[in-house]
């Protein structure tokens, strides 16, 4: 599968647009307007002197080459025209993801592959939205994958082994580790493990027990981890959060989605993609 799309070119759609392209695939970026896809050069800029700082074999030119194989457009027939596979990184709601894939498949070619990378989200929850179950299922990406380079492979019940093991080869073939999800679990593996930590982590917070920086350093101390979980959250960005906790039965966790809507998405502070979260990056 030489030639991608990838839909929604937000922090992890445009991490996994470039690591396609510098892995050697054909991208289309597609994305609702041309304002958004005219700030795409200067995410590229930003990235690639993250290659360069994490990865040996990376070179000005190599990086130059990934961009020149990325193109982006707004128009979404002309972004599927030719697709072996489609990733899906729209926000993490429901209804979006399914409006999405309904419009996906009127337009996609018969050979194209469908793959969510919803975090949180089932693809058994959006497969009925799309017109070929036997080729949807999922590949979920860690935040920065081109280190945290995991490939969460997870089927719905419909899906064709086949196509599983083609999806698999293709996270391979983008430098991921391919993880393989035995059967549907909200979360894979990855963010079931990672969501109770920063869940737990927000709480403190809003109730005031311990203050963001002794919260990150107790963790990180504690257990050796590179990050504590509001650092995880500022390489996520603000608004994956916001979108999960906003709606929640916990009222400690929409508290947090509130928090973190007024004092830092509403004033530019999206996450360390932007030079400033919860933390400053520059």
């Amino acid at each position: 599968m030489q030639n991608l799309t990838v839909l929604g070119t937000g922090v992890l759609g445009s991490q996994i647009i470039f690591q396609a392209a510098y892995s050697g695939k054909t991208v289309v970026a597609y994305d609702i307007s041309d304002e958004i896809l005219a700030k795409l050069p200067e995410r590229w800029e930003y990235l690639k002197p993250l290659y360069l700082r994490d990865l040996p074999d990376a070179t000005p030119e190599k990086l130059d080459a990934a961009v020149a194989r990325i193109r982006a457009t707004s128009d979404l027939a002309d972004a599927l025209s030719d697709a072996d596979i489609v990733i899906e990184a729209v926000p993490e709601r429901l209804d979006i993801k399914r409006d999405t894939w309904a419009k996906v498949s009127a337009v996609a070619p018969e050979k194209t592959i469908f793959c969510t990378n919803s975090s949180t989200l089932l693809p058994s929850d959006i497969v009925d939205a799309t017109d070929r179950p036997s080729k949807f299922l999922a590949l979920h990406f860690a935040n920065e994958v081109w280190r945290n380079n995991t490939g969460e492979v997870m089927a719905q019940a419909q899906t064709d082994p086949a196509v599983f093991e083609q999806v698999a080869g293709f996270a391979e073939e983008i430098g991921m580790v391919a993880i393989r999800v035995k059967k549907e679990q909200p979360g894979y593996v990855l963010n079931s493990l990672l969501v109770p930590l920063l869940s737990a982590a927000a709480a403190l917070w809003v109730k005031g027990v311990a203050d963001i920086e002794t919260i990150d350093l107790t963790w990180r101390k504690a257990t050796g981890a590179p990050l504590g979980p509001f650092q995880i959250f500022d390489v996520v960005g603000m608004v994956t959060p916001y979108n999960l906790n906003k709606d929640s039965a916990d009222p400690i966790q929409r508290e947090f989605a509130e928090r973190i809507k007024k004092d830092y998405i509403d004033t530019g502070r999206l996450g360390r993609g932007v030079g400033k979260g919860f933390y400053d990056y520059a």
